[in-house]
């Protein structure tokens, strides 16, 4: 057992003693960074800037690829010389030790506000560029790995990245963009249009068969609906019904099922036609139904308490809609007393 135990032992400390990549230092590498100082083992060093001889730039891809190329700024752009891709691995030993795999070799790496890279003795120094990273970033890695992948380490090309030519190309994208959206809602409206212009023959059709419905009606089936209608205003059913309204006291539920009930048995195709011609809603379908009825707009505005106002904009605006122009109250009643 003791034996076991010494293994055990010996095996996590050898798993802990490994080499282990630490993601949170990788991400805060991703984007690029320039090199603003390289100092040397005896003392002295070199400041670096984008102006003049330019600089050198790294950009980083998470842990796995550096791209590298010398950068010097103009009035007009940037320009660029590739000059490196490889690929890499971050190690953290413990303890604050970072180090990275470039090519193979490990170099230490400490992180700050700036990042410290030391190859052969020398400490190179680097500032992060995030806005040259979100304006040029892409095209850079671009351009690196397709000069990479075709040529030689040797005689390198040199690339002018125009700031003209990236505004010239926004301009192109936001006119792209704004036309593209004018084009949206030229499109949506002419589908508006389409649909509105279907709905309205579509109620035309409608409005079409009622009439020719009513005019077709053959007189027996006319007599017979007049007899009904007639036994059932002057029944003591409906002398209830005008009395209960004439109270003011708000409809309930019951009652208003009661109301529909009655008007299916004496005209059964009345709300289903009110439903065809308009998507009303339940306000607008219980003042037809009570104007069917023949029961006053003021009574109608006491039991559905609303004012009477309400009533006759409600009914108005109805007109509207069905018939596609201008009417009012009164007319929407007849054209009501109609179906």
């Amino acid at each position: 057992m003791k034996r076991i135990s010494i293994l055990l032992a010996l095996c996590l400390s050898l798993v802990t003693c490994q080499e282990t990549t630490n993601d949170d230092e990788a991400l805060r590498l991703q984007g690029a960074w320039l090199l603003r100082r390289a100092e040397y083992p005896m003392g002295d060093g070199v400041d670096f800037s984008t102006e003049g001889n330019g600089t050198f730039c790294s950009i980083y891809e998470g842990d796995s690829v550096l791209y590298e190329y010398r950068l010097t700024t103009t009035p007009s752009g940037l320009v660029v010389m590739p000059t490196g891709k490889v690929s890499i691995t971050f190690i953290d030993h413990g303890g604050g030790q970072i180090y990275y795999l470039e090519g193979g070799d490990p170099h230490p790496l400490q992180i700050d506000s700036t990042i410290t890279i030391q190859r052969c003795g020398v400490q190179y120094i680097y500032e992060r560029a995030d806005s040259l990273y979100q304006e040029w970033g892409e095209e850079l890695r671009d351009i690196t790995a397709r000069e990479l992948d075709a040529g030689t380490d040797a005689d390198r090309n040199r690339y002018v990245l125009s700031v003209k030519e990236r505004q010239q190309e926004r301009s192109l994208q936001r006119y792209a963009y704004f036309s593209g959206f004018i084009l949206l809602v030229v499109l949506f409206m002419a589908h508006l249009i389409l649909t509105s212009r279907r709905a309205r023959q579509r109620l035309q059709l409608q409005l079409q068969q009622i009439q020719e419905v009513q005019e077709h009606r053959p007189a027996a089936v006319r007599q017979a609906v007049e007899t009904e209608e007639n036994a059932y205003f002057a029944s003591d059913e409906y002398a209830a019904l005008q009395r209960r309204m004439a109270s003011g006291q708000r409809m309930k539920e019951e009652e208003q099922a009661d109301v529909e009930q009655q008007l299916k048995v004496l005209y059964p195709g009345f709300t289903s036609q009110l439903r065809g011609l308009y998507p009303m809603s339940e306000l607008e379908l219980q003042v037809c139904q009570l104007i069917k009825l023949r029961i006053p707009p003021k009574d109608i505005a006491a039991v559905l308490s609303r004012d009477m106002s309400t009533i006759s904009t409600v009914r108005s605006r109805l007109f509207k809609k069905v018939f596609g122009r201008k009417g009012g109250a009164k007319e929407w009643d007849d054209f009501i007393m109609t179906l």
